[in-house]
């Protein structure tokens, strides 16, 4: 694995916002949200029209987006699956190329490891890292405590304060000051410096400056709901996980949490703003690719349905742009990727190779950044809250196919019905079509192979999980260490040269 030390090579500051539903956002569609840092990359950037995650929770995705494997390759269940210390990520690679890799914000990565390849880990993590959120197959008809539930709906409105705003609140200082740090020490080793804000994800509540951005009656409210029982079986399993079946939603509760998102939204956008300011203030922006993704988004009460968890497009697809201004030429892919195709695309960034006997399900999107066109393609697997038996997926061209050996296949021509409001599983019309996705699907996942796998899984991490309940504490959790004795003013240091080295420029 080489990169030529000829050419000088970009940073990449990688971005992400947490469950922000792609169909919802101005660089996508007609909208009341405003975002106009985020628009601004858009318009002078290579933007995806139809990216995916490839697996509709936190961690499972997030696990998939740095490794570039599906989530049966690695075992990445649900949201307390343990990512293997083994599995090679984009900070791996971009590390053996000379990078410093850094990562401020939310990753969910579950078990002993916290790095998986970032040399620096500038906060801890919002969410834990232990066994504690595992599905139980074995026990489908149970609803943990601890899952989704409405009050995140029933409670919204304004707020001064959360626990998310906390959090992201230090992650985008530590990640100023990160850069800021990357220029007063005046290093030439490249970085790729992640970013990952837990907004907009629920709780639906944001500050009234955000709030007040938006009135009542500027809020699109969902399409006309589906009745309990003309959902597909997933959907009205997940009505019961988090706890909405037979418990309609006001009008006014659903206007609530919908502008709480917007807000939510704008207040990512002001956080690009500042990082982007701060890339200009450093001088770091002419040579820093800015990359900006998700990792699943949100239902928002289409179709009656609310978070993540299903294939539908407000769940399953992620807003995606490459900025790049000189390198790449602005413009809209229409082609179907996905977040696994980020590490091959970081690498290729970097001018690097991918090592040949490592495995790998992404693509680079580096033909379609260079305007050659590329892979039109994604492949996704669900396994967690509201399953019981896993949930595929494959996007390719116009449509969408959801593969099941328990429920109902579902086909949907996502270019032609974006709201996926007419299923074609059916249709005479579409007979040929769908019998050749049911082949390929039969074909590429061994259903009863990877249920075992989960099952046996899932009963590993509850035995370990409640026996390390017993006893002493030892925290997986990531605990980001400052050494004080450094930091600000010391007598061991001498005054002038600490105010020298600390300004910016240098006097």
């Amino acid at each position: 694995m080489e990169c030529r030390e000829d050419m000088k090579r970009k940073n990449i500051l990688f971005i992400m916002a947490d469950q922000m539903a792609a169909p919802m956002l101005p660089i996508y569609a007609r909208s009341p949200i405003k975002m106009p840092n985020l628009s601004r990359l858009a318009a002078d950037g290579v933007v995806f029209d139809a990216a995916y995650c490839n697996s509709p929770l936190c961690a499972p995705s997030r696990f998939t987006l740095v490794s570039g494997q599906l989530p049966s390759k690695i075992g990445a269940y649900d949201n307390a699956a343990d990512f293997a210390a083994d599995v090679p990520t984009y900070a791996h690679y971009l590390r053996r190329l000379g990078y410093h890799t850094a990562l401020s914000g939310k990753m969910h990565f579950c078990g002993p490891d916290q790095l998986h390849g970032y040399e620096e880990r500038l906060t801890s993590d919002i969410y834990p890292a232990d066994y504690g959120w595992a599905v139980n197959w074995d026990e489908p008809d149970v609803r943990p405590t601890w899952y989704h539930n409405m009050s995140s709906v029933l409670q919204a409105g304004p707020c001064v304060r959360t626990n998310q705003l906390d959090f992201d609140e230090e992650v985008v200082f530590k990640a100023q000051q990160y850069l800021f740090d990357r220029v007063r020490e005046d290093r030439n080793q490249p970085f790729c410096l992640t970013v990952s804000m837990t907004h907009p994800h629920d709780p639906y509540t944001i500050p009234k400056d955000y709030w007040n951005l938006y009135s009542d009656d500027e809020i699109p409210m969902p399409a006309a709901p589906i009745a309990q029982a003309d959902q597909d079986p997933h959907s009205q399993r997940l009505l019961k996980v988090y706890d909405l079946w037979d418990k309609p939603l006001s009008h006014d509760k659903i206007r609530d949490a919908r502008r709480a998102y917007f807000g939510a939204c704008s207040y990512i956008d002001d956080n690009i703003g500042k990082l982007l300011k701060t890339l200009e203030d450093t001088g770091l922006a002419d040579d820093t690719i800015v990359v900006f993704s998700g990792d699943h988004g949100d239902m928002l009460g289409e179709r009656g349905l609310w978070y993540k968890m299903h294939w539908f497009e407000m769940s399953a697809r992620v807003p995606l742009l490459v900025y790049a201004p000189g390198q790449f030429k602005p413009g809209r892919v229409k082609a179907a990727v996905s977040t696994a195709d980020l590490l091959p695309t970081f690498v290729a960034l970097a001018d690097g190779e991918l090592e040949a006997g490592l495995p790998l399900d992404g693509r680079s999107l580096m033909p379609h950044l260079q305007g050659e066109g590329g892979h039109d393609e994604v492949f996704g697997e669900y396994m967690a809250e509201g399953t019981t038996s896993p949930l595929m997926m494959i996007r390719r061209g116009a449509y969408k196919f959801i593969y099941s050996e328990q429920d109902p296949c579902l086909l949907y021509d996502v270019d032609n019905d974006p709201n996926e409001r007419e299923e074609l599983s059916h249709s005479e019309t579409h007979r040929d079509l769908f019998n050749a996705f049911l082949a390929e699907a039969k074909a590429k996942w061994d259903i009863p192979a990877i249920h075992h796998q989960v099952l046996a899984s899932q009963r590993r991490r509850r035995f370990v999980a409640q026996s390390l309940t017993l006893g002493k504490l030892k925290s997986w959790d990531h605990q980001p260490l400052v050494d004080a004795s450094q930091q600000y003013m010391r007598n061991h240091i001498d005054l002038d040269d600490l105010e020298r080295k600390a300004r910016y420029p240098q006097p």
